[in-house]
């Protein structure tokens, strides 16, 4: 398999996207945060002293797929024309993020997808860290993506 990032020296280089066709492409992440139960309590309880943990860990994630080209290199700057991060608590000690990027165009949204789910576990970090610094994030991944030539990927 050939990398799309190298040029023909081995320099890194963006991908000229130019002559590929538009197509809706979508792409689902994922991202865990465990943490003790009494901070997943407080959170459920609305008792972290910063706020609001699961509006303030959405919006983050949301903006932070919107300005991926900013984060990451290589990444185009894309159209994205949805973009949802939902939260869930999956046990005493774990919260489930997932988010989902769709939008038309000549590259795909899987970078987008992952931006948001990271920086939306890594806002909760952020809110409950003064509770609790042994926080984890873990099992962070592409869980689906489809459109362009390269087809669906399902983990």
């Amino acid at each position: 398999m050939e990398l799309t990032h190298i040029d023909e020296k081995g320099a890194a280089r963006m991908v000229d996207v130019g002559d590929k066709d538009y197509t809706h492409r979508t792409a689902k992440a994922q991202a865990i945060v465990t943490m003790k139960a009494e901070t997943l309590e407080l959170i459920k309880e609305g008792n972290i002293k910063k706020g609001d943990v699961f509006s303030c860990a959405r919006i983050a994630g949301i903006q932070a797929a919107k300005r991926t080209f900013e984060l990451i290199p290589m990444c185009h700057p894309l159209p994205l024309e949805k973009i949802s991060v939902d939260l869930e608590a999956i046990n005493d000690t774990q919260v489930k993020i997932i988010s989902t990027v769709s939008c038309t165009y000549k590259t795909g949204v899987e970078m987008e997808a992952l931006t948001a789910a990271n920086v939306a576990a890594l806002t909760i970090y952020d809110m409950c860290k003064a509770v609790d610094r042994g926080m984890v994030i873990s099992d962070c991944c592409l869980l689906y993506k489809d459109g362009g030539k390269s087809g669906v990927y399902e983990r």
